[in-house]
């Protein structure tokens, strides 16, 4: 594997006219671009020794900055390189790692690779599991068969108390990795304990229940909140207002978002831009944050304002850390306003389109949700439309 490490001016400048220095990361020709916060103009910009000129009033600052990103770089790649260099021992032998927590590694270390940080975390912890269930630091993959996976099931369920859902997530991470290793000629197809017959992996239906406009009015409502109370609640009525946004975005809102009474973001999500227009109780929720604006494009929320924006893996432990104290105050939130229901973060979401219902129609939702496919829209809020239902068993029943 040739890669090679260097910094390079963008192209396409941002909205201010200036362009973005990043480092470039090309491996086996294919080039990967991380930014880091600094844009210059074309003119301050020597591309021959890839330096910022002597004409920018901070050059000194902003080459010494270039240097030590490069070097961050080149150290994070020698990190996974070195991790995989038993594996590329294997390979130079002609030899194939027929250990499942070997192909696991190399998956998750690809992942840290593309800064994937939410599902690095996940797909870990998954490992882990396996790990402590197996005992052991060897697994072939031919001792993962419908025997294993049926223990490991109960396991998983006695040990750590999973959902269904989480625990057929994990079995698709071992049917992922498999697959891999039969692409691989690392274990033969024969032994794939996936499929009809064998080991299957179907999700159930999950029941979507949202708050009502009693029980919102109730939240709104509450009084003598403490600092973190009252923040949990404007996060999740801000999310609410806005049609249930994810709470990874809510904590990325800049005062910067805000134009001409207008919200204006791109979901991380799926990278969707939208436009929409601001809530009046949204209004009163920002005023709550005013006194702590520092400068024009300041984070709304505190999560992210002591983040290194450089550093996707402390933007993302902050937002996780953030995310869990405000689902921890809205467990007491519910409690204090009678509300028998779970409230987190995402029953924002449920409760918006519990209150839709029928009334709304599919295509406008879709919007407003940010989905790529009606079809995905049609498909959620399906769970929150039952009139027609309701009707039928009325005209049977009521007699």
């Amino acid at each position: 594997m040739t890669t090679k490490v260097t910094i390079e001016l963008r192209k396409k400048p941002n909205k201010a006219g200036l362009f973005p220095l990043a480092v470039r990361i090309t491996t086996n020709r294919h080039p990967k671009y991380r930014q880091f916060g600094i844009s210059i103009k074309l003119e301050d910009w020597d591309d021959t020794e890839k330096i910022v000129k002597a004409s920018h009033p901070d050059a000194g600052y902003m080459n010494e900055l270039i240097a030590e990103k490069l070097l961050e770089s080149r150290r994070h790649l020698n990190t996974i390189e070195s991790k995989n260099r038993n594996t590329h021992a294997f390979k130079a032998k002609k030899k194939k790692p027929s250990n499942y927590f070997k192909i696991a590694q190399q998956f998750l270390d690809e992942l840290e690779v593309d800064e994937n940080y939410n599902r690095l975390s996940v797909e870990s912890a998954y490992v882990s599991y396996i790990k402590k269930f197996n005992k052991s630091k060897a697994l072939p993959f031919k001792k993962i068969d419908e025997s294993f996976l049926k223990k490991f099931k109960v396991y998983l369920k006695k040990k750590y108390s999973l959902k269904e859902t989480t625990i057929l997530n994990v079995f698709v991470q071992i049917r992922t990795l498999y697959n891999r290793a039969i692409q691989k000629g690392i274990v033969k197809k024969k032994f794939y304990p996936f499929g009809k017959d064998k080991v299957q992996i179907k999700f159930p239906q999950t029941q979507k229940i949202g708050l009502n406009k009693e029980e919102i009015l109730e939240l709104e409502s509450l009084t003598d909140l403490s600092n973190g109370e009252q923040h949990a609640l404007n996060v999740w009525m801000y999310s609410f207002n806005f049609a249930g946004m994810r709470i990874s975005d809510v904590i990325k809102e800049r005062w910067s978002d805000f134009q001409n009474d207008r919200l204006y973001y791109t979901m991380n999500k799926n990278s969707k831009p939208l436009s929409l227009k601001v809530p009046q109780k949204v209004f009163e929720i920002l005023k709550y944050y005013k006194s702590d604006k520092r400068f024009a494009n300041d984070f709304i929320f505190p999560e992210l304002k002591k983040a290194n924006m450089d550093d996707k893996k402390d933007i993302h432990r902050k937002i996780k850390t953030g995310s869990k104290k405000i689902n921890a105050y809205l467990k007491i939130l519910a409690q204090k306003a009678g509300i028998e229901k779970k409230l987190t973060m995402h029953i924002a979401r449920h409760s918006f389109g519990h209150i839709a219902g029928e009334s709304i129609h599919p295509i406008k939702l879709q919007k407003l949700y940010r989905h790529s496919d009606l079809k995905t829209t049609l498909n959620y809020q399906a769970n929150f439309m039952h009139a027609e239902a309701d009707e039928a068993l009325d005209s049977v029943v009521n007699f």
